[in-house]
């Protein structure tokens, strides 16, 4: 959740041209990042040192991935906004104000599994109606990902930038894939509970 918000928050500084606050934001991200690597590196060797006594240990592992790999798309949304910005290449107000739209929904799509993750004591039931509720919002991110991508597509931005903006909002709808894909695995690990 750290990672996503600290990404919500570079892309408000772009939004607002506010280079030094992208810059830290981006160290703050990289290093968000190593830790979660290191986060999954940690649970894979604990997975492997009980071995045979946890029958679902290969859905822990699953969902691990999962979620590590929404840390690695934050991670190039930051780097291509950052050197956006480093390069002095304009992107119109309405595809910054769509970024910024896309961007919280995406945030609120991993808010929708952190709760998810919550309900996991309390049974299967709770849980599927929670990942429910982070399917409703992946939903949501895949019309403003659309509206977006042909936005940026006609507008009359450079070539690098164009490529650059349509990157990063492909992470960013790629994020609530991944999200979504993690609050399945949840589903899963809510039946072996």
């Amino acid at each position: 959740v750290e990672i996503a918000r600290k990404v919500a928050q570079l892309v408000d500084s772009f939004v607002n041209d506010n280079k030094d606050s992208v810059r830290k934001l981006y160290g703050e991200i990289q290093t968000l990042g190593d830790e979660i690597d290191e986060a999954k590196r940690r649970v894979a060797r604990e997975l492997v040192e009980i071995g045979a006594i946890l029958i679902n240990r290969e859905d822990y592992l699953r969902f691990t991935d999962l979620t590590s790999e929404v840390a690695d798309f934050c991670k190039g949304v930051a780097f291509r906004l950052l050197e956006i910005m480093e390069r002095d290449w304009n992107v119109p107000s309405d595809i910054k104000v769509g970024l910024s739209e896309l961007t919280n929904a995406v945030f609120e799509t991993v808010l929708r599994l952190r709760e998810t993750l919550l309900t996991l004591n309390y049974g299967s039931p709770k849980v599927l109606e929670k990942a429910k509720n982070v399917e409703l919002a992946e939903r949501n991110v895949d019309d403003l990902y659309r509206g977006l991508e042909v936005k940026i597509l006609n507008s009359k931005m450079r070539i690098p930038a164009l490529l650059l903006m349509r990157d990063v909002i492909q992470l960013l709808e790629d994020t609530a894939d991944k999200v979504e894909d993690a609050a399945d695995a949840a589903r899963i690990l809510a039946f072996s509970i």
